[in-house]
């Protein structure tokens, strides 16, 4: 088990590794001159040039990197170009924005998603299996941005039930938060139920065809202990990568959302970064949603490997 969660750890920071890589130089390559987006174009060049140095963005590239790296790792940021501050409070809130609406649209799709999947499986080439794959599917490839106006004009406009922007009043408590993230989440819920659905439904196919299954009832065992100890328990295994890697996309993946409901959370953070040439923020932001992924794919091996002793029996030889 131990050398399991080891290799995984190690593939882990290996992917971050070049992530960091890949993530300063695509800051590099953006147009623009960070002076210049700074100052405004009518400034002169030599104090441009100042800036640019004391800033440090005229240093070779290789000492840039060591530098942001360095100190990432203990904790330093870096220093906001438009702010003039550090980057770390910024990344801080708006990392804990997008959790919250991810919790949110998480708690609806997970367990509505794996129910629809079941559903559909033990009512295979029925009705009611090829509503629910079909619609999901159908609504899966829609646009989050289509589907977002849709639920505005339908719950904010016309019933007037849900606000239509999600940026709750100061010192809001707990309910408050909720209610403002109900409508934002729900665009993300139509997204992924698609995908839940469609492997909770396809892992619940496989598991009621095995052969475990049908020795579990021959023993005469209740079909609804069948379900419960034999079939959930291994048809759930595809789907747990599945939320896991759509974790990482609910907290990073948001830029559509969050502008559009008028949220500050991590995606818009780095879409304002990237607009303003602000480096420090852009890739910090865009690490530390690569380190969520990281985050969420290590605690979906541990569950896989929880649900599946196969995992840890095959980590031991």
């Amino acid at each position: 088990m131990l050398c399991f969660f080891a290799r995984r750890v190690s593939l882990s920071l290996i992917t971050l590794f070049l992530l960091s890589i890949m993530v300063f130089l695509g800051g590099q390559v953006l147009p623009g001159n960070v002076g210049r987006a700074i100052l405004g174009p009518f400034a002169d060049q030599r104090a441009v040039d100042a800036l640019n140095h004391t800033l440090g963005v005229d240093r070779p590239l290789l000492a840039q990197y060591w530098g942001w790296i360095s100190n990432f790792v203990q904790g330093d940021m870096g220093t906001s170009y438009i702010f003039r501050s550090p980057v770390a409070p910024f990344v801080i809130d708006a990392l804990g924005n997008s959790m919250k609406l991810a919790a949110v649209a998480f708690v609806l799709v997970v367990p509505i998603g794996i129910l629809g999947g079941v559903v559909a499986a033990l009512n295979l080439n029925r009705p009611l299996d090829r509503i629910i794959s079909l619609g999901g599917l159908s609504v899966t490839v829609l646009p989050e941005f289509v589907t977002g106006i849709i639920l505005i004009l339908i719950f904010g406009v016309w019933l007037r039930w849900l606000p239509i922007a999600a940026a709750w009043p100061k010192g809001a408590g707990f309910f408050t938060q909720l209610y403002y993230l109900i409508l934002p989440s729900l665009p993300l819920f139509l997204v992924l139920f698609g995908y839940i659905a469609r492997m909770a439904r396809s892992g619940m196919i496989e598991a009621l065809d095995s052969d475990y299954t049908r020795t579990a009832v021959l023993k005469g065992l209740p079909w609804r202990t069948v379900i419960w100890r034999h079939v959930l328990r291994n048809a759930l295994l595809p789907t747990v990568t599945v939320i896991a890697t759509q974790t990482g996309y609910l907290i990073g993946g948001l830029v559509v959302i969050e502008t559009l409901f008028r949220y500050q959370g991590i995606g818009s953070l780095i879409f304002t970064a990237a607009r303003g040439k602000d480096f420090p923020m852009l890739e910090a932001g865009i690490l530390t949603i690569g380190i969520v992924y990281a985050v969420a794919t290590l605690m979906a091996d541990f569950l896989y490997s929880v649900l599946n002793p196969r995992i840890r029996l095959g980590a031991e030889q």
